[in-house]
């Protein structure tokens, strides 16, 4: 199990479709759902609830070392969701003394209503909207090997690794955990590139494993 952090209860809202107005029609509001379980399980489960819109209430503040954990969970299913094209709505605020780019490194989820932090972060964030698209950084899984492709910076970056310590450190960050409890080698590997973010003391993977593709693999 890759969850190394303790779990919080998180409260969203959901619909069961993404246009306004259609969510106002009778059966589409499915109410405030509470998340309680490891983010993963949660995730799925939002979406086996037909889930297409999701609203988280509060800031994720990545700029409070003291809630870490929470941030790293919501940051989760920002994620899962959005590697489902799920539409979530959800704010960030970035920590002012962080690198100018921080925003770039969460530029294949789905963009925030709102960014703070930065003195630049409306700029920024127009960016990130005009920026943005479905399987911008990702991950796959190969027989003997994991590659990532990463688009976040203009050009396709690729990442292949076979040795196996490469995915279990992925599979132990897929949810956030200690950056002490996985080998200082391979997270400076992921570090580097940018496939890894700190929040606090946890380190938390970035990229997602696609559920929904917009175009041919090739093209990918």
């Amino acid at each position: 199990m890759s969850t190394t952090i303790a779990t919080e209860a998180l409260t969203v809202t959901a619909w069961r479709d993404y246009d306004p107005e259609a969510c106002t029609l009778p059966g589409m509001y499915l109410g405030e759902v509470e998340l309680t379980g490891p983010m993963g399980e949660e995730s799925d489960r939002v979406w086996d609830m037909g889930a297409r819109r999701v609203r988280l209430p509060e800031t994720v503040d990545l700029a409070d070392p003291g809630a870490a954990g929470r941030a790293v969970r919501c940051l989760s299913l920002v994620r899962d969701l959005t590697a489902r094209a799920v539409l979530v709505e959800w704010k960030l605020r970035l920590d002012p003394a962080a690198a100018d780019d921080t925003w770039r490194a969460l530029s294949h989820l789905q963009p925030p209503q709102r960014l703070g932090g930065p003195a630049d972060a409306a700029a920024d964030l127009r960016r990130w909207r005009d920026g943005h698209y479905l399987c911008k950084c990702l991950w796959r899984q190969g027989p003997g090997f994991v590659q990532i492709r990463d688009r976040r910076w203009g050009d396709l970056r690729r990442f292949t690794a076979d040795e196996p310590q490469y995915h279990q450190v992925i599979e132990t960050l897929a949810y956030g955990a200690p950056t002490a409890s996985v080998p200082a080698a391979v997270l400076a590997d992921f570090l580097e590139e940018r496939l890894v973010l700190e929040v606090g003391e946890l380190a938390w993977w970035l990229p997602y494993r696609v559920n929904r593709w917009i175009q041919e693999a090739m093209a990918i």
